[in-house]
């Protein structure tokens, strides 16, 4: 397989795409379907040119190219990883083995499951971001925006590769799927919930381009993992490209953080609404929202459907090579913190293999946890005694063990009366959600930036801050 990609071809790629000719016609057909659905769900926004990072190469050292580029001309298209010839399945009941080439008869349905659910989750989020660039803060944040976006747009191609290549007609039928749903319809809905919430503010995609995103670098870690080779392979370069958005989301919250606390210090009060800036008990508001909501992504805490694609070899674990232990788990235990109706919690030992969802929840809560240190750290740096705190994994669920109880941030668990009570202290309000929108004020102004959110330290790909990164006229 290319190392580096074909873009001659009709659609971009690096396998081989031109040497099978059906596949190659069913794609092309999927295509004009994808641009249309492009032109209809993608960034309202028209630009003249953004400077965007395009990959040339799926190889470790100099992958991406960077220039302007109108964006419906953006060449999305098929990248998969290097193969390893020497690659053997790393855990489960074929342990040792081959990886496959070709997707085994008796896992069909269930690779096909997690590709659509992996796949629907890319043009969701394009969809949710769909006005976000009529309030852009300013031309680097209008750059990321569409950088994010065009590459969710590529990670689709990317799983509808899978479908098309490897699952025939049904997979061709749920290809076309991918585009009938959209985020937040009443009648075809996308799949997880956290893909039907709404991204209207920019506080909220940094905290959706840090807290969900990150999910999707631990669903797509342990896709990494699987068996089925080309699946792999096609997450190990998707993974390539996620880094970029966590960053806009790790940065981005930085920034909002770092004029809170400006405005703080300069006016000598937490109330700084009246000020133009964002209140840090808002800031946390969001925080609590974003985090729990992506959380519910990881699914039940006690699955048997993850325990049979890890035996299978379908999905492993974050890191799985890296574990230090048999990669099967039919020996091993783990406890679980479970709610009772009476308000205590229970710890209870079960076997690892049924907690795998809480096993990749785990890294995940652990990871989260490194951006609420760097936002008080800045808090900290700046003399002010406050703290962001990530609340328990009770708190706000709709999915697991934990939905059906009301549970504080705090972990107390309390009744509906207290719940409803409290949830104005800790989950964005209408009028929080008002307010922040009410600072969305685009600024288009090369070098400038709207007055809510501080400068990024540095640009992109070693341009200035004040660099024309989108051209809007």
């Amino acid at each position: 397989m290319p190392e580096k990609i074909d873009y001659d071809a009709k659609i971009p790629n690096n396998v081989n795409l031109s040497e099978d000719r059906r596949l190659q016609r069913a794609l092309e057909g999927w295509q004009p379907k994808f641009m249309h659905w492009w032109g209809e769900m993608g960034p309202t926004l028209e630009t003249q040119g953004v400077y965007l990072r395009t990959a040339v190469s799926v190889g470790r050292e100099g992958w991406a190219h960077f220039d302007h580029v109108n964006v419906p001309d953006y060449r999305w298209g098929i990248f998969l990883a290097e193969r390893d010839p020497d690659r053997r399945i790393a855990f489960g009941e074929h342990k040792g083995e081959p990886v496959w080439q070709q997707v085994p008869g008796e896992y069909r349905a269930d690779l096909q499951r997690l590709i659509v659910i992996q796949g629907d989750t890319e043009p969701a989020s394009v969809e949710q971001q769909k006005l976000l660039g009529l309030t852009a803060p300013s031309l680097y944040d209008l750059r990321n925006l569409f950088q994010v976006n065009v590459e969710e747009g590529r990670h689709l191609w990317a799983m509808v590769y899978l479908l098309h290549a490897y699952f025939g007609r049904e997979g061709r039928d749920e290809a076309e799927g991918l585009l009938l749903r959209n985020s937040g319809s009443p009648d075809a809905p996308r799949i997880l919930g956290a893909f039907n919430e709404e991204t209207a503010d920019w506080l909220a995609f940094y905290m959706f381009t840090y807290f969900t995103d990150r999910d999707g670098k631990y669903q797509l870690g342990t896709l990494k993992e699987s068996s089925f080779d080309p699946l792999s392979r096609t997450c190990e370069f998707m993974l390539k490209e996620e880094a970029h958005h966590m960053m806009v989301g790790t940065t981005g919250v930085d920034r909002v953080v770092t004029r809170s606390a400006e405005l703080i210090r300069e006016h000598d009060t937490y109330d700084i609404g009246p000020h133009g800036g964002i209140p840090l008990d808002v800031i946390q508001k969001y925080i609590n929202f974003h985090y729990t909501v992506s959380l519910d992504l990881f699914g039940s805490e006690t699955s048997t459907n993850a325990a049979n694609y890890y035996t299978a070899g379908l999905k492993g674990r974050w890191q799985e090579t890296r574990r230090k232990d048999d990669h099967k788990l039919t020996e091993d235990a783990r406890t679980l913190e479970r709610p009772n109706a009476d308000g205590t919690w229970t710890t209870e030992e079960l076997q690892a293999i049924l907690l795998l969802n809480l096993d990749l929840r785990s890294e995940y809560v652990a990871d989260c946890q490194t951006g609420v240190k760097r936002w008080n750290k800045i808090l900290a740096d700046a003399g002010i005694d406050h703290a962001f705190r990530l609340p328990h994994p009770g708190f706000n669920r709709e999915v697991g063990i934990n939905s059906g109880h009301h549970v504080t941030p705090d972990g107390t668990i309390v009744d509906e009366a207290t719940w409803e009570a409290g949830k104005r202290k800790w989950l964005p309000t209408t009028e929080d959600l008002t307010f922040v929108r009410s600072l969305m004020h685009p600024v288009y102004e090369r070098g400038k930036i709207a007055s809510w959110v501080a400068p990024p330290r540095q640009g992109i790909n070693g341009k200035p801050i004040d660099y024309e990164y989108v051209y809007l006229t």
